[in-house]
């Protein structure tokens, strides 16, 4: 008799959703569909969610007709991948997104905010977000009280990287005419 090892199901964006119409998650579930896993995330805390509205607040008044804000809600990533990063800056779209999520052509920055979460934010969701061009990847790391800045995707990482700190500032690839001292976001 073979040998028949189990695998994985992997699921699609389309099964995905039809998971999601059916209710077979309880509401208050915390998952993302990343490169076809189902990963349940950790609960948002009071210093990781004070840190979005921060970065809410602050980009609030410089973006206006420049881009649309968009706080932990779906972008699709090819048919296998769901994430809802903490913040995102997407290009102006006459709907705001109500026909469809916003895809990675449609990101001008993209914020990951990690306390518990950091490796994985640092290692899969950086893969997954250079893999799918994400131009501007920030991971504002809370444990170390620093901005990882990554920019260029190339394959599956970032021709550039940077750590800034409260001393230093930084101007966005995407919206040059925006700049910001890191210190009014961590």
């Amino acid at each position: 008799m073979a040998t028949v090892n189990p695998t994985k199901h992997l699921t699609n964006l389309n099964e995905w959703r039809r998971l999601g119409e059916a209710a077979i998650f309880p509401p208050e579930s915390r998952l993302e569909l990343i490169n076809g896993e189902i990963l349940e995330m950790a609960p948002i805390g009071f210093n990781h969610a004070g840190h979005v509205i921060r970065l809410l607040n602050f980009f609030a008044p410089l973006i206006a007709n420049k881009a649309l804000l968009n706080v932990q809600n779906p972008l699709q990533l090819g048919d296998l991948s769901e994430p809802e990063p903490d913040f995102m800056l997407l290009k102006p779209h006459a709907d705001f997104y109500s026909s469809r999520h916003p895809n990675a052509d449609d990101v001008l920055l993209l914020v990951e905010v990690a306390d518990s979460s950091l490796s994985f934010d640092q290692n899969q969701k950086l893969r997954l977000y250079a893999l799918h061009g994400i131009p501007e990847y920030w991971l504002l790391n809370l444990n170390d009280a620093c901005l990882e800045v990554y920019r260029k995707p190339n394959g599956e990482v970032y021709a550039e990287k940077a750590t800034l700190r409260a001393g230093d500032t930084i101007t966005l690839s995407q919206l040059n005419e925006i700049s910001l001292h890191i210190a009014d976001i961590l």
